[in-house]
């Protein structure tokens, strides 16, 4: 069953008027009864602290039983002095969230954005894009469908919405005056005698009635219960005047919220004062209680203090447990007073000291994430900076989810301040202790900055590392030409070092480039020749690895003799070393070999085994993948309803994932299975779906095994249909020269005099 989310974060507190904007809002959603929207996208527009965010979410909350599928809800940050999330990133946040296995995720943009779709096609959701800058950020965010709402929160009009999109814009003002005051008196109410209203009416006027500016002030005059009213009015005047001075007074409401951010950072205590300019350093605008420990070189008990004080002033918003994130002014005005009132040696050692701390802390969750990969030879960390720990395997991909944002940040902070070491050791990290879901192309950023860092060092081991690291990742996006150049030069770089262990991963990665271009005999020349260095190495998980890797080479070249032999040594020291995906993995292998050696049985025991590997790990890419091989073999035991069962499982997995060359794999396993059925027209009809995927695809090989399946479905009724897609078949199969491909040819071939004779 679907999960339903519930995204939202909590409701405004004392949040007072804006009925008009409410009505607006609610009108979207008039006499709807379950039908489709009539509007389905909504964007509120306004200046910066005018509350677009506190009316979204207060609205939000109120009509949210309207949409009983769930609600989903992201932080753009499109005016965050960092970097904005985009819109890829917001959908590998919010597909985990619609059921999709973490470690599962499209790594195509709009691969990702189609099945984002899909999954929403038959939910009445509501989706809320808070802080969005641009309409590109939003556009692929959008259902295709009209029972979602999506409430979008600007500063700008994103006209692009309204004219393509048929968004309705609902333009947020600053509060009439009566509605400021309320908002004042809402915010002080049990804190202070009732003041006068005509002091709280001079105060909303400084305040230049925007909601963001209100609150805190109101919350200075909460925290002083005892001081009058004029004497906080008097304070508030000065600073204006102190900023009226030094402004060019262009932008009065800009002006107005900067000088009561002046006035209520002038009251807090020194130590809250200096711990709030010195976040303004962090790399990223949400971060954790160690985090800022670190920053501040405190301990994590008087961290969370000065935190606490800062929430308290709304300076400050908490967002779970020891996680707090700035407002895009706050943090903007956190780092004005860091350059101004930090001395420069402060700024660096702060720097120096989170930089270290997201170091150190990435290297640990490292030795869970990817523990057969070598760490980095890292310099201690510096005094002040404790880095985390992790008990066990969920911990450390926990963090490696909530902080990747603030460690890909970390490595554009190094590299533009001149720090070229950490940058490409972050990067590296950054990889190493990367979290299932986070897209591949987030990483290439950091990546292609890490290699610039190495570069200008001259490191060559480095360079080496991370150009192996781009080719993983050009791979995981289908740019197959990039990532062979990578690769070609690590090896390159690992040659002219003498680093044997770097060579043989090169040699294993060049070896899975030829693999999935099926040129076979240099596929295996390449496992052959990294299985050797990883032996001399004394890397057995390597070895296996790279031997499960040449199975599947002679299994694709149709040799299934040495295909099992090896598979069969590549299963014994996967079982040793305890690595269960590499188990399952060859399960899968010999399940198929099996099969085609004429042992069903003992293929059904292996795919199943494989399946229960898949299941534990819950994981649905490989609950996918390893879905084939199991209906195969219940086909080849006659188990037909089982294995159309395995296949239509296999297919909705790999179309929510986004997968299409295995969706079309298990419509061929399908076609094949209705064939034993006696369904021939069923039959063509999944051959046909999978023929043309993969022809779009580019995938010459898995087309012509399609075309071949549909031709044989055609040959009763249309033997002119058949002789003309196995004709197709063998052009397809021209430079193919392995034992699979000849016995295919001949298969072909003898269809073809079959479709003849019956013309």
């Amino acid at each position: 069953m679907s999960p339903t989310p519930r995204q939202l974060p909590a409701d405004v507190s004392q949040f007072v008027n804006r009925t008009d904007e409410l009505d607006q809002l609610n009108a979207v959603l008039a006499d709807t009864d379950g039908r489709p929207l009539v509007i389905s996208v909504c964007v509120i527009a306004g200046t910066a602290g005018a509350g677009k965010t506190s009316l979204a979410l207060h609205w939000a909350h109120q009509v949210q039983e309207r949409f009983p599928d769930g609600q989903l809800y992201v932080n753009l940050r499109g005016y965050d002095p960092g970097e904005p999330v985009t819109a890829q990133e917001a959908l590998h946040r919010f597909l985990p969230a619609l059921g999709v296995a973490s470690g599962s995720l499209p790594q195509d943009p709009e691969a990702a954005a189609a099945l984002y779709r899909s999954l929403l096609a038959d939910r009445r959701m509501l989706i809320v894009l808070d802080n969005a800058a641009t309409v590109g950020q939003v556009r692929p965010l959008l259902p295709g469908g009209k029972d979602c709402l999506v409430v979008v929160t600007s500063r700008s009009r994103l006209a692009g919405l309204a004219v393509r999109d048929g968004a309705r814009r609902l333009t947020l003002g600053t509060l009439p005056q009566p509605e400021a005051v309320a908002l004042l008196r809402a915010v002080t109410a049990g804190y202070r005698p009732q003041d006068d209203t005509g002091k709280l009416t001079e105060l909303a006027g400084l305040c230049a009635r925007l909601p963001l500016a209100l609150r805190i002030a109101a919350e200075r005059a909460a925290s002083h219960p005892h001081m009058r009213l004029d004497d906080l009015i008097a304070d508030l005047r000065d600073e204006s005047a102190l900023w009226d001075a030094l402004s060019t007074g262009d932008d009065e409401e800009a002006e107005a919220v900067r000088t009561v951010f002046a006035w209520s950072y002038r009251a807090l205590s020194d130590r809250a004062a200096r711990l709030f300019r010195l976040l303004g350093l962090h790399p990223g605008p949400e971060f954790g209680l160690d985090a800022a420990a670190a920053l501040a070189a405190l301990p994590t008990s008087r961290t969370r203090q000065l935190l606490d004080s800062l929430v308290g002033a709304h300076l400050l918003e908490q967002t779970a447990p020891d996680r707090y994130q700035f407002h895009d002014l706050l943090r903007a005005y956190a780092t004005d007073q860091a350059q101004h009132e930090e001395p420069p040696e402060q700024r660096e050692a702060a720097l120096h000291r989170v930089l270290n701390w997201y170091l150190h802390t990435a290297d640990a969750a490292q030795s869970w994430i990817s523990p057969a990969t070598p760490h980095l030879a890292l310099a201690p960390p510096p005094e002040g900076v404790r880095p985390l720990d992790f008990p066990d395997y969920d911990a450390a991909v926990d963090w490696a989810e909530r902080d990747h944002t603030n460690v890909l940040q970390a490595v554009r902070s190094a590299a533009s301040c001149g720090h070229d070491l950490w940058a490409w050791q972050l990067a590296v990290l950054l990889a190493n202790a990367y979290f299932p879901s986070a897209p591949a192309a987030d990483w290439l950023v950091a990546g292609q900055i890490g290699l610039a860092a190495a570069r200008r060092l001259g490191d060559r081991g480095a360079e080496a590392q991370l150009l192996t690291e781009l080719g993983m990742n050009y791979s995981r996006i289908d740019r197959l030409a990039q990532s062979h150049e990578s690769h070609r030069g690590a090896l390159l770089i690992q040659r002219e070092l003498g680093d044997r262990l770097g060579e043989a991963h090169s040699l294993n990665l060049i070896g899975l480039f030829h693999l999935r271009d099926r040129q076979l005999n240099q596929a295996a020349d390449h496992f052959e020749q990294a299985i050797a260095v990883f032996h001399e190495q004394d890397s057995p998980h390597w070895a296996a690895t790279a031997l499960s890797n040449l199975a599947s080479t002679h299994y694709r070249a149709g040799r299934l003799e040495e295909a099992a032999t090896v598979a069969g040594q590549a299963l014994a020291v996967h079982r040793s070393l305890d690595n269960q995906r590499g188990e399952g993995n060859i399960l899968r292998l010999l399940s198929q070999i099996e099969c085609e050696l004429g042992q069903p049985e003992t293929a059904l025991g292996s795919a199943r085994a494989a399946l229960d590997i898949a299941l534990g790990l819950r994981d649905h890419r490989l609950e996918g993948y390893w879905l084939l091989p199991l209906g195969d073999a219940q086909r080849a035991n006659g188990e037909l309803a089982d294995a159309l069962e395995s296949h239509q499982r296999s297919a909705t997995l790999h179309r929510r994932l986004g997968n299409r060359s295995r969706e079309a794999q298990a419509w061929h396993g399908a076609g094949l299975t209705y064939r034993r059925l006696d369904r021939d027209t069923e039959a063509a009809r999944f051959h046909l779906l999978a023929a043309t995927a993969h022809r779009e695809l580019g995938e010459s090989w898995e087309e012509a095994q399609a075309l071949d399946g549909l031709a044989a479905a055609l040959l009763d009724d249309d033997p002119a249909a058949a002789r003309g897609h196995w004709t197709r078949t063998l052009r397809l199969l021209d430079g193919y020269d392995d034992p699979r491909a000849a016995a295919t040819r001949e298969r072909v071939e003898r269809g073809l005099a079959q479709a003849g004779r019956s013309e």
